[in-house]
């Protein structure tokens, strides 16, 4: 298993639909200026992507998520990932895609992009 930020990112996503500390050390994996792009328009921006994760979050009563990380040759990190899910709603649903992560010189996500595999 590796530990990339990508990885951190994936494991902290499903505590921090319970856990506001988990919410907060998953943001401080971005860079101020980050974007996000996870099958919405684009966020930018930490007030933007704090907004975007706080009511993504707030879609879900659970989450788990299981996911294999490469790195690629360029550097970027390519996750593919499968979650099973409860929404905040009591719906199950699963959803899969692949994310990659490109990071700057100190190891922060400066672009998120997910491209779904399987919708939910």
């Amino acid at each position: 298993m590796t530990d990339t930020a990508i990885d951190r990112y994936i494991r902290l996503a499903d505590l921090a639909v319970h856990d506001e500390s988990a919410l907060t050390e998953l943001l401080t994996l971005f860079a101020p200026d980050a974007t996000v792009r996870l099958g919405s328009d684009p966020v930018r921006g930490h007030a933007s992507v704090t907004a975007f994760y706080r009511a993504h979050f707030a879609a879900f009563a659970d989450t788990k998520h299981y996911w294999n990380t490469t790195v690629l040759d360029d550097g970027t990190l390519r996750a593919e990932w499968v979650c099973a899910a409860r929404t905040a709603d009591d719906q199950l649903m699963t959803v899969a895609g692949v994310e990659h992560a490109r990071l700057d010189e100190d190891g922060l996500i400066t672009d998120l992009r997910n491209e779904f595999t399987q919708r939910p």
